[in-house]
């Protein structure tokens, strides 16, 4: 286990680290000792040869001094005006820090509406790697001034995982204000190893911090969601003097969570990580086996049942004949004539419709199972 966490470790050479509201808030704002150690550990990854993007949670309390604030906002609003001001102190912040080592730096801030759109998703990831390339360190936030609850991704734990996947990073490391996931609660025994098919959510504690968003739930969520597209994650103190020059180094630092074997292309991954599905198609039994087994893509003789409204090109859920997903994918018709052709042949689609787009609902190279 220590062999497979060393190997993919030393062989990452494009990293994202998250840095949680917990690791850069102080008593009152934001803790530019603890950023500033970090940010130097961070320019010796660099210098090593490795590229690094910055997932930097900690704007809306960089905001409340600037405001005169001394607890976190507690409405939407006032969150968002927080993180307005805030983010300025943030970045400057960064830049500081990477200025002394000469590094540019560039601030990217994302909503979720930015990666559920196909064309968005990819300008994102171009953003991105002309930046890594230019020899840039991207710091990226939560667009937390504009976004409101039907875009918000709803903590920078997610968004680190959505970058990750987007980039095709090599490994995500998370820091938090614990030292990882611990068997049976925040008081146990470290799990410093976690395989791909561990069930480990009994451990989970929901505690937050003051000026956190989300907890181990959402941690051990993106730990899940980038290990389906192969890529290893770290949960681990930041607190700690040198966490990352440790981790970097291969040493047990933290919980490490195995990825699965992925065989998914940029695409696929899209389809499987950055999208929120819009609906759900319930298929038969027959559907199901065809998809699972066979590869085979979704015809509209095998749907049961439509459930919410989509347009085509949306990503839905593919569930069975009891309403349990078992994948999803990019459907090539709107939910309205989804419903008037399920349980027809093909053939029937241009009797029914007046037209027909493609033989199938969705094609099995815009599909991914739930377990790849």
């Amino acid at each position: 286990m220590s062999s497979d966490r060393s190997q993919l470790i030393d062989n990452a050479k494009l990293i994202v680290i998250k840095i949680g509201s917990g690791v850069l808030s102080g008593v009152g704002g934001l803790n530019v000792r603890a950023l500033r150690r970090l940010g130097r550990q961070i320019a010796g990854i660099r210098e090593s040869g490795r590229q690094v993007v910055v997932v930097s949670s900690g704007a809306v309390a960089s905001g409340l001094k600037p405001l005169g604030l001394s607890r976190m906002p507690k409405t939407i609003v006032d969150k968002q005006a927080a993180a307005a001001v805030g983010q300025q102190v943030l970045m400057n912040a960064w830049v500081d820090v990477f200025r002394r080592s000469r590094i540019p730096t560039g601030q990217v801030l994302l909503t979720s509406d930015d990666l559920d759109h196909r064309s968005r998703y990819l300008n994102a990831r171009h953003t991105l790697v002309s930046l890594l390339h230019r020899g840039v360190i991207p710091i990226i936030n939560e667009n937390d001034s504009v976004s409101f609850e039907e875009i918000k991704m709803g903590d920078n734990d997610h968004l680190s995982a959505l970058v990750t996947t987007l980039i095709s990073a090599n490994l995500l490391v998370i820091l938090t204000n614990v030292d990882g996931l611990r068997r049976g609660g925040a008081n146990g025994e470290l799990i410093e190893f976690v395989r791909a098919k561990d069930e480990v959510e009994s451990h989970v504690s929901n505690a937050k911090s003051p000026t956190g968003v989300g907890g181990m739930t959402t941690k051990l969520q993106a730990a899940r969601l980038v290990g389906k597209s192969g890529i290893p994650a770290i949960i681990a103190n930041g607190s700690q003097a040198q966490v990352l020059k440790e981790i970097v180094a291969g040493k047990s630092v933290g919980t490490y969570f195995q990825p699965q074997a992925s065989r998914l292309d940029v695409r696929r991954r899209w389809i499987a990580t950055a999208t929120r599905p819009r609906g759900k198609i319930l298929v038969d039994g027959g559907a199901e086996t065809a998809i699972v087994s066979r590869n085979a893509s979704l015809l509209p003789s095998g749907i049961t049942d439509v459930e919410g409204h989509f347009s085509s090109g949306a990503v839905v859920r593919i569930c069975d004949r009891k309403g349990v997903p078992f994948a999803r994918g990019l459907v090539s018709y709107t939910s309205d004539e989804t419903r008037r052709v399920m349980g027809h042949n093909s053939k029937e689609i241009p009797e029914i419709l007046g037209y027909r787009y493609l033989d199938e609902i969705i094609h099995r190279n815009d599909l991914v199972l739930d377990e790849d």
